[in-house]
């Protein structure tokens, strides 16, 4: 789920780091992930041990220069930590100040008391979908995770119930709709009209975010009844603040990285011109690390001043915020490097290869082609921006509608069965304190059926208008 900047993508791509074959590299990448599962479940080796060795592994069975295939892994693990990385330790410190200022707890008394037990799921969902529109994945994820356990272990809930909502409303954001990255750069590349394929994506989205969302919940909390994390839970602080920060400056806090993207995007659809003076402050003020680091500097003055905190209490509690981290920074590198390799390796340009010669309708040869390099290569964006630069020259005879259509339909394809060579998954499956398998019973599923249900109604779409 890790987004990448088309710059990032270009230097990734540029040329392969083994000459192998088709069938070879195929089996290759069966055999780098099946080393990977292995080592987690029946070794029981820590993640990121098994994905380092899991990529070396697979340079090895693609044939490649151990030399190069080390390069590719470490490449991809310093941009995953440079770009997810710092955006998880400032959401680390925001959470921390919640917690330990009485925020979190102001925040989940509230939602407790205005939701009961049927109405939860849908106001995580709602929520979750809002605060996603103009945030990237992994922010949405670093913002919502502590109200989400604080829901859950308050309110008795299982966490399936509540988490997926949210992981559900996140994700079909980060997939269909603009200005997300893989959706913006496959409007892009298929000259589509940006307002109609926001709109349509909204309407996309809807359905497929209560299916996916608080109706399969249902079903995943039944597989998967664990409770949250003692770990990773928001703790309460040793020494009790001597006010709650009230309900208003926290949540305007925790919004704030939400409206600085959000502006951003708009500014970005509605001036369109990167020389403007306007858009250049807004790009800025509205980018991930800009937003958050906002966010956390606002915080100690709402959160923490507002609950009595000295500088020196301040101090302690931001140091404390990024401990509990270490582990997750390093899973979720390494399974950007993974990532990487397998790019490097020449998987995406294998898959673009095999499926020229596909005759299948163009929607379901996009969202084929989409699917297909998002199992192999465990990126939605470079899914996305593969897939359109394959399928763009079918979209020349189409009109506005049937265009956006199919960036829709490439945006529900890239989201499908995020598994092992995903840093989202290990993101998740950390964050929610699950094993891999229990990983993939519930988000993994949860990705596929958004990715199936999108499909559907894209192409219902198609037949009305």
């Amino acid at each position: 789920m890790t987004s990448l900047s088309v710059e990032t993508l270009a230097a990734a791509t540029t040329g392969p780091i083994t000459s192998a074959g088709n069938t070879q590299l195929g089996l290759a990448v069966l055999a780098g992930i099946a080393v990977i599962v292995l080592l987690i479940s029946r070794l029981k080796l820590h993640a990121f041990l098994a994905l380092t060795i899991g990529s070396l592994a697979l340079g090895v069975f693609a044939g490649a220069p151990l030399a190069k295939t080390i390069t590719s892994f470490t490449a991809g693990l310093g941009s995953t930590v440079a770009g997810v990385g710092v955006l998880i330790a400032l959401g680390a410190i925001l959470g921390k100040l919640l917690a330990d200022s009485g925020g979190a707890d102001e925040i989940v008394d509230t939602i407790l008391a205005r939701a009961n037990g049927r109405a939860m799921p849908w106001a995580m969902v709602l929520i979750a979908s809002v605060i996603g529109l103009p945030l990237f994945f992994e922010v949405g994820i670093v913002l919502l995770i502590p109200v989400v356990l604080l829901v859950a272990k308050r309110g008795n809930y299982s966490l399936m119930r509540i988490g997926i909502p949210a992981l559900a409303g996140l994700s079909v954001m980060h997939g269909l709709i603009p200005p997300h990255p893989g959706p913006l750069v496959a409007v892009d590349a298929l000259h589509a009209n940006l307002g109609v394929t926001l709109a349509l994506g909204v309407l996309v989205a809807i359905p497929t975010v209560i299916i996916a969302g608080p109706l399969f919940a249902r079903y995943a909390a039944r597989w998967v009844d664990i409770p949250a994390p003692e770990h990773m839970i928001p703790q309460s602080p040793s020494v009790d603040p001597e006010h709650r920060p009230r309900f208003g400056a926290t949540v305007f806090t925790v919004l704030l990285p939400v409206a600085l993207m959000l502006v951003k995007a708009l500014v970005d659809i509605v001036v369109n011109d990167p020389a403007n003076g306007i858009q250049r402050v807004t790009d800025v003020a509205g980018s991930p690390l800009i937003a958050l680091l906002a966010a956390v500097l606002v915080g100690m003055f709402t959160l923490g001043r507002a609950a009595g905190f000295t500088k020196e209490r301040l101090s302690t509690t931001v140091e404390k915020s990024l401990a509990p981290i270490a582990g997750i920074l390093l899973i979720v590198g390494a399974g950007g490097g993974f990532k990487q390799t397998l790019i490097d390796a020449g998987v995406g340009q294998m898959i673009l290869e095999l499926s020229e010669n596909w005759a299948v309708p163009t929607l379901l040869l996009a969202w084929l082609i989409a699917v297909t390099i998002r199992l192999a290569t465990g990126s939605a964006t470079v899914a996305t921006i593969s897939a359109a630069g394959l399928v763009a020259p079918l979209a020349a005879g189409m009109g506005t509608t049937g265009t956006a259509l199919l960036v829709l339909a490439i945006g529900a394809g890239s989201l499908f069965f995020s598994h092992v060579n995903d840093a989202g998954f290990w993101l998740v499956k950390e964050y929610f304190g699950m094993t891999v398998g229990q990983t993939l019973k519930t988000w993994s599923v949860m990705e596929t059926i958004i990715s199936v249900v999108g499909l559907g109604f894209v192409m219902l779409l198609s037949l009305v208008l």
